[in-house]
C-alpha cells in the first residue's frame, strides 16, 4: 500500500489535466516521504469560490471565499464514534486505506494567486495541495516559527518536484 490520491472536480471553468494530477501525485509522494507517512489516502476536490465560500462559512465560520480548506480525519473529539472495521475471514489479507482526510481547493482563488505572486497556475495549485497535506498532518501556521516551518517544508517539497517560485 502507498499513499493515495483520490481527486474529483466539483468546478467547470478550468480544466483539470492528466499532468496536473499526475504532478499532485508526485507532491503526495514526495510529502509523504519527508514526513515518514508512506501509507494513505488523501481526497482533493477542486471547487470554484462559490462553493468554498460555502465551506468556509459552515465550517469555520468565515463568510468569504478562501484558497485551500483541509478537514483531517485524525482530529478527533469526545462526540465522535470510533469505526471499526470487521474483515471477514476471506478477506483479512484486503487492507482498509486509512484516510488522512480531505483537501478542498478553489482553482478560480488560485488562478488568481498565481497571477499575482507571477507564477504558474501549476504552482500555486501545488503549493495549496501541499499546504493542505501539511495541515491534514497537523501542521499549523498560527505563529511566526510554526508558519516557517510549514513555509519551508512546502518549498522544500515543491522545489524537489520541479515547482520554483
Amino acid at each position: 500500500m502507498s499513499l493515495q490520491l483520490v481527486w474529483n472536480n466539483e468546478q467547470e471553468e478550468f480544466v483539470i489535466s492528466d499532468t496536473l494530477i499526475s504532478l499532485l501525485e508526485q507532491i503526495l509522494q514526495r510529502a509523504g516521504e519527508v514526513e515518514g507517512v508512506t501509507d494513505g489516502e488523501v481526497d482533493l476536490t477542486f471547487v470554484d469560490d462559490t462553493q468554498i465560500h460555502e465551506l468556509n462559512k459552515e465550517y469555520r465560520g468565515i463568510d468569504r471565499p478562501t484558497d485551500v480548506l483541509s478537514f483531517a480525519m485524525h482530529e478527533t473529539t469526545d462526540e465522535e464514534l470510533t469505526i471499526i472495521y470487521e474483515l471477514d475471514s476471506e478477506d483479512e489479507e484486503e487492507h482498509v486505506p486509512d484516510v488522512l482526510g480531505d483537501i478542498i481547493i478553489s482553482v478560480p482563488r488560485a488562478k488568481l494567486q498565481s497571477e499575482e505572486y507571477g507564477h504558474s497556475l501549476e504552482r500555486e495549485l501545488g503549493f495549496l495541495f501541499v499546504h493542505g497535506f501539511l495541515h491534514l498532518l497537523g501542521y499549523d501556521h498560527q505563529d511566526e516559527a510554526s508558519e516557517a516551518e510549514m513555509m519551508g517544508k512546502q518549498e522544500a517539497v515543491l522545489a524537489e518536484v520541479g515547482l520554483n517560485r
